[in-house]
């Protein structure tokens, strides 16, 4: 059983997450019960992402849930995948990317330009989504969170120093 902000059709909005949370480093089990729960976990990743401006994905583990789940919206593409497994292509592209787990750090980084992803959408319906650019980039980063990986993780040793002190909360 997991614990989601869904009670009686009501979906709210949910804390994210920061970087140094233990929570984000546990690897996501499968998703292996497509029901009422599963459902309303979706709702609540769903509404978490769009209560902020700016926001592209989110993990489930991002909410301390440790779920293969993810949600997606960019640029009138939006959805969700349940136990995603990502096909990557060759060619590689360096862009700034963030993460709503360290809000405001913006980071270059390299990923693969395009994505397949395949997973099942939350009633178990199998789903196939192609990324290109920016979208690629978003599953990519929420597919290593389901992995207990942080984007800072691909960055080599000095650079990883940097973000990681430009991450940390000030105070």
């Amino acid at each position: 059983m997991i614990e989601t902000a869904y009670r009686g059709g009501a979906v709210t909005v949910r804390q994210i997450l920061m970087f140094g949370d233990p929570a984000l480093r546990a690897v996501a089990e499968p998703v292996r019960d497509f029901d009422r729960e599963l459902r309303g976990l979706v709702k609540s990743l769903t509404a978490t992402l769009r209560a902020g401006a700016g926001r592209a994905g989110l993990a489930a583990p991002q909410l301390g849930v440790p779920l293969r789940v993810v949600v997606y919206a960019y640029e009138g593409k939006a959805g969700h995948l349940v136990n995603p497994r990502l096909e990557l292509s060759e060619r590689r592209v360096t862009a700034d990317e963030a993460c709503l787990s360290a809000p405001g750090v913006w980071w270059p980084l390299e990923r693969a330009y395009m994505v397949t992803a395949r997973g099942r959408d939350m009633f178990g319906k199998p789903v196939v989504v192609r990324g290109l650019g920016v979208l690629a980039r978003v599953l990519q980063h929420e597919v290593d969170h389901l992995d207990g990986v942080l984007f800072s993780d691909h960055l080599d040793e000095d650079e990883r120093a940097r973000f990681l002190a430009a991450a940390a909360p000030s105070g």
